[in-house]
């Protein structure tokens, strides 16, 4: 019997919930099942307090859904239950970005694939004109094909809080101007993925009066890296990227510096494969050259 076809431990609207998940965000987080579609889906359940602006929380949600990108969590659906408000959103099988490091460094080319990743789909809700202010390494899904996957769910139910005039916070990575109380801005998301970024290298989250470089803790981060990262999570916002497009674009920048390093590596591997087999090659021929003239010399004798 398929997970799917169990018995509900609860249902709400034409959602059959399945089981209840471990995630960070507010109120309660289910696997569940769409039984006008048929597929599986995630289901948050809001705190009962947030229902008191349901009618500002849906406009702000349904507006997110507009947001697509290979590496945002696409948004369902939204609604209202027994006077609990309800967010319906893709469902992923794959683990957090928290235990995808494992407690230990991850591999500096791996860390800023996934940085890209990340900051790729953040540029597009900046494009379309929301602050995403939800970022943590327990809040991005890592799906079992490795590929980064951005809370969009926490971005609409953050919207949706915001245009309630709701005081609830999601836990994110707050940049040093948004723990002083000031209003945030894209920079302050610059500042986020760069601190994600920070700790994939360094295990260790920056302080917000500055930071040291992350080869300081790990040799195996390039100079190159180094800059973007401090730059990145700079305590002065008009000292970062302006734009997470500019930072995006200075991640690809690193990224194709590390590609050529590989590269050039496995380049030199194939030259001295393809001389191997050339030499094999060669050889063989001699052999076989030597066997015939052997063998022509042997029948004109005889």
């Amino acid at each position: 019997m398929s997970q799917d076809t169990l018995a509900p431990i609860g249902v709400i609207a034409h959602y059959n919930l399945l089981e209840a998940i471990d995630a960070s965000g507010p109120g309660e987080l289910y696997r569940a099942r769409d039984t006008k579609r048929g597929r599986t889906v995630a289901l948050r359940l809001l705190p009962a307090d947030v229902a008191a602006g349901w009618p500002e929380m849906v406009e702000g949600i349904r507006s997110v859904q507009v947001l697509s990108h290979p590496n945002a969590i696409t948004v369902f659906d939204v609604g209202e239950h027994d006077g609990r408000v309800y967010v319906v959103f893709e469902f992923l099988k794959g683990q957090s970005l928290r235990a995808e490091m494992g407690g230990r460094p991850v591999n500096p080319k791996r860390s800023v694939d996934m940085a890209i990743q990340i900051a790729d789909a953040v540029a597009e809700a900046h494009a379309a004109g929301f602050a995403h202010r939800g970022l943590s390494p327990d809040a991005i899904v890592i799906t079992a094909r490795g590929h980064a996957k951005v809370p969009t769910c926490d971005l609409a139910v953050q919207n949706g809080l915001v245009s309630a005039g709701g005081e609830t916070r999601l836990p994110d990575y707050d940049a040093p101007e948004e723990a002083r109380g000031d209003q945030p801005d894209d920079r302050s998301d610059v500042y986020s993925v760069g601190a994600i970024l920070y700790e994939m290298l360094t295990m260790r989250r920056p302080l917000h009066r500055g930071a040291s470089a992350p080869s300081a803790s790990n040799a195996r981060v390039s100079r190159e890296l180094d800059a973007v990262v401090l730059k990145a999570i700079a305590p002065n916002p008009d000292s970062r990227y302006q734009s997470m497009a500019a930072f995006a674009a200075e991640l690809r920048s690193v990224a194709a510096a590390l590609g050529l390093e590989d590269g050039g590596a496995a380049r030199v591997g194939q030259v001295a494969a393809a001389t191997t087999s050339m030499r094999s090659v060669l050889l063989t021929t001699t052999i076989i050259l030597a066997v015939l003239a052997a063998i022509v010399w042997w029948t004109t004798r005889s």
